[in-house]
């Protein structure tokens, strides 16, 4: 039996990277898994397929986010194939390093549509759906918190409006029993990252390096702790902010 059977959720960006980590995680520990694409159909139908073979439920909901009308459209998706969630991971985002003084203000406004306002409406408007005793994961990031890399300004001022976002419905959520937490991912080795990372020697060791653990962070890592906090165990954690950078910022 899985700690989650009987379970639903919901995990926005579910296609790949750390939303596919964490929907396989949630899929193997019982839950029926929602998994949310943007425009990548095909990705979200292997996650899918990835969860089934193992074992698990899921299905695919495609919706862009960032565009009005984003959440109350992906939630009509939803309530096509479920009749509640107990589970909304708000992972889909978007961002790339952009000098501070070569900001457009196209990209200012995406980053925060698709970071910030989406997962803002995507909880708002799942509030109906949301059953008590639930759980509410935001994947932040540890550039939330430290100033480490300049050019990623405008994407770290959105995960910062996401944690406010956490903690102040953490109290709002409470009396339901339904915890609301953060999850701190740093660089981690996904395809978005592979250009830069997984096909550069020198930048792996590099940010391998930046870990007191010696290596780069992979999905799985942080699908672990969504998982955790997802699962009973991690019923008396609301309102926090959990560092998953393996260290970095320590």
């Amino acid at each position: 039996m899985g700690s989650l059977d009987g379970k639903t959720a919901l995990v926005t960006g579910g296609s790949r990277g750390i939303g596919r980590g964490i929907a396989e995680r949630l899929g193997r520990d019982g839950a029926r898994v929602a998994v949310h694409y943007g425009t990548n159909e095909a990705a979200a139908k292997e996650t899918v397929a990835a969860i089934e073979e193992a074992g698990g439920s899921a299905f695919a909901i495609g919706q862009e986010l960032g565009v009005p009308g984003d959440a109350a459209a992906l939630w009509e998706a939803f309530d096509q194939l479920a009749d509640g969630v107990d589970i909304l991971v708000n992972n889909a985002g978007v961002g790339y390093p952009i000098p501070f003084g070569e900001v457009p203000e196209e990209a200012y406004d995406r980053f925060f549509a698709v970071n910030a306002k989406a997962p803002f409406f995507v909880t708002q408007l799942g509030l109906t759906r949301l059953r008590d005793g639930g759980r509410v994961v935001n994947i932040s990031s540890g550039l939330a918190r430290a100033a480490m890399m300049p050019e990623t300004l405008t994407y770290a001022m959105t995960k910062g409006a996401l944690d406010v976002l956490t903690r102040n419905l953490s109290k709002l959520l409470g009396p339901r029993g339904i915890t609301v937490n953060s999850v701190a991912p740093g660089v981690i080795d996904t395809d978005i990252n592979a250009g830069w990372l997984r096909d550069n020697d020198d930048a792996w060791a590099a940010t391998a390096a930046m870990s007191p653990l010696g290596r780069v962070g992979e999905a799985s890592d942080i699908a672990d702790v969504v998982g955790f906090l997802a699962s009973s165990d991690g019923r008396w954690i609301t309102g926090q902010w959990l560092d998953a950078t393996g260290g970095v910022i320590a």
